[in-house]
């Protein structure tokens, strides 16, 4: 059997998420069925980390494993063939599959990555752009980008993040470390840039939403650091529309030698 990684984009918006389910409308659905419909098999996949309703991603990593030889290329260029234009594999790699007494040896997409990284656009315009729809979220009151960043930076390092935790959320420990925060803007656009270990459920959806209120004057900068100090997400801001969350990147260890783009933003990101 070999293993196979492949590099996923997909604009989130028609689908229920990422991860399958009964109705079958999500887009592990639609890529195992266009996987299945490649190989003439069927084919379960793994992914880096599940994206919710309305959540795109640049580069979703899954890995699948079969006994079908094929060249990596044909993986990418034959499964498209099957995929919805809103689903495309821009890339498709072999990677190890090592036997289970030496699970340190194998490629697993999710518990081989090192950290993840999320940007959120957010629109700041008095007037909603119907160009933008499902694809940025949207506020109308000006934001300090610079009171943001005060407030960003007090989530920096290792924390409890129960404050920005959703209440369905399924992770065993709510500490997590986030390694950047960086908010730029980038003309009518505000870009929220965050890389972590990983996330909790909603996580990043509602540290923008307090992010917001700091940066419309709601609330102060050091408002954030005692958030995370209280843990209650009650009194937080609530969580902020999914529209403009993209999963960006994973990263891994370069010996995987995994041929990932960079996760770069979409020129429109500045209208």
């Amino acid at each position: 059997m070999k293993r196979i990684a492949l590099g996923v984009q997909y604009d989130g918006s028609p689908w229920n998420g990422y991860q399958k389910q009964l109705d079958r409308h999500t887009v592990q659905d639609q890529l195992e069925i266009a996987l299945a419909t490649f190989a003439r098999a069927p084919i379960a996949t793994t992914c880096a980390g599940r994206t919710d309703t309305g959540v795109h991603a640049l580069e979703q990593v899954v890995h699948f494993d079969t006994g079908l030889t094929r060249d990596m290329q044909s993986w990418v260029r034959g499964v498209n063939t099957f995929l919805p234009d809103s689903i495309a594999v821009r890339w498709a790699s072999e990677v190890p599959a090592a036997p289970a007494d030496a699970p340190q040896l194998e490629f697993h997409a999710r518990f081989s990555a090192r950290a993840r990284t999320y940007h959120y656009v957010l629109y700041n315009h008095p007037v909603r752009s119907p160009l933008l729809a499902g694809k940025a979220g949207w506020t109308f009151r000006p934001l300090d980008v610079e009171r943001m960043r005060e407030g960003a930076a007090q989530l920096i390092g290792q924390h409890d993040f129960t404050a920005f935790r959703s209440a369905q959320c399924q992770a065993k420990s709510p500490v997590k470390h986030m390694q950047e925060i960086r908010i730029e803007r980038i003309g009518h656009a505000v870009v929220f840039t965050v890389r972590a270990n990983a996330f909790l459920h909603h996580m990043v959806r509602n540290l923008v939403g307090s992010l917001v209120y700091v940066g419309n004057g709601r609330q102060q900068p050091d408002w954030i650091g005692q958030l995370l100090r209280e843990r209650d997400r009650h009194l937080a801001a609530p969580t902020f529309m999914p529209d403009g969350l993209y999963l960006a990147h994973i990263d891994y260890d370069p010996k995987w030698q995994l041929p990932q783009e960079a996760g770069s933003l979409l020129p429109w990101f500045a209208l």
